[in-house]
């Protein structure tokens, strides 16, 4: 090795051990992240895939996706009691968007995608709590610490943080959502279920939840999911999609994730 090609080696190993020394939190540098395209449908009961395209079994992300688990916990936990209480004003402090200033219940809170409202909902959980729940559910990497030396695992780590979930693992969770088999309450479960919006997609019933952020500290890729089921003549399938790229949208990209899925599908499962 020359000696020009030695130093940022040697640089990088006296940063480790400064940090190491200083008692920082050490976390390893992901490669940078490409594009991402994935859509697995699978029967419910049988777990069977039935259409498979792209990379699956890469963790992002949940964004708000997450929302779905986080009902699960709300509910079991006796914090959100039914369709449509708990129902919560909207406070300054927030600092949500425009759009989402407004009185909020359960099925508002899926329906538009209110983040404050899921901070809320952690909020009165606890860390501990928290970090118990997702941990038995086993819900992707299960990290809800946040991001590094910012003690925000509480409110943020779904977002673009440290929790992170592939997509052959969310139609696992849907699975055994829809199949009465997660560790929660029967109540839990069908709250859960009953406030998950609905679309129509040619002879389909779906139900679902989007998902949208920027990943990374420059934000130069956009992620988009849609997970849920569909259900059509006593037939269950549930599905993810997902898509990371560098294309810009006019909306969420998470919503013309959703728009592509419902008019896919028809053409995807006969």
């Amino acid at each position: 090795m020359r000696q020009m090609d030695r130093y940022p080696f040697i640089f990088a190993i006296v940063l480790f051990l400064l940090a190491w020394m200083l008692g920082l939190p050490v976390r390893a540098q992901s490669a940078p992240l490409d594009d991402i395209h994935c859509t697995l449908i699978q029967e419910q009961q049988s777990g069977e895939t039935l259409y498979q395209d792209g990379v699956c079994d890469q963790r992002v992300s949940p964004a708000s996706t997450f929302k779905v688990p986080l009902a699960l916990i709300g509910y079991d936990a006796g914090i959100l009691s039914d369709q449509h209480t708990p129902s919560w004003d909207y406070k300054p402090e927030f600092k949500a968007a425009k759009r989402d200033r407004k009185t909020v219940d359960p099925t508002i809170w899926e329906r538009d995608s209110i983040v404050w409202y899921s901070r809320e909902i952690t909020r009165r959980l606890g860390a501990e709590k928290f970090a118990f729940y997702v941990s038995k559910f086993g819900y992707g990497n299960k990290d809800v610490a946040g991001d590094a030396s910012k003690d925000n695992g509480l409110t943020q780590s779904w977002i673009n943080s440290s929790l992170e979930i592939s997509p052959v693992e969310q139609t696992a969770f849907l699975r055994q959502l829809l199949a009465g088999k997660m560790p929660v309450s029967a109540k839990a479960h069908e709250m859960t279920k009953a406030i998950l919006p609905a679309f129509a997609a040619g002879d389909w019933t779906v139900h679902g939840k989007t998902g949208s952020t920027r990943l990374g500290q420059d934000g130069k890729r956009s992620l988009g999911w849609f997970v849920g089921w569909a259900e059509k003549s006593g037939r269950r399938i549930v599905f993810a999609r997902l898509v990371v790229d560098a294309k810009r949208t006019g909306e969420p990209k998470g919503l013309a994730t959703r728009a592509a899925f419902l008019k896919d599908l028809p053409g995807l499962i006969k």
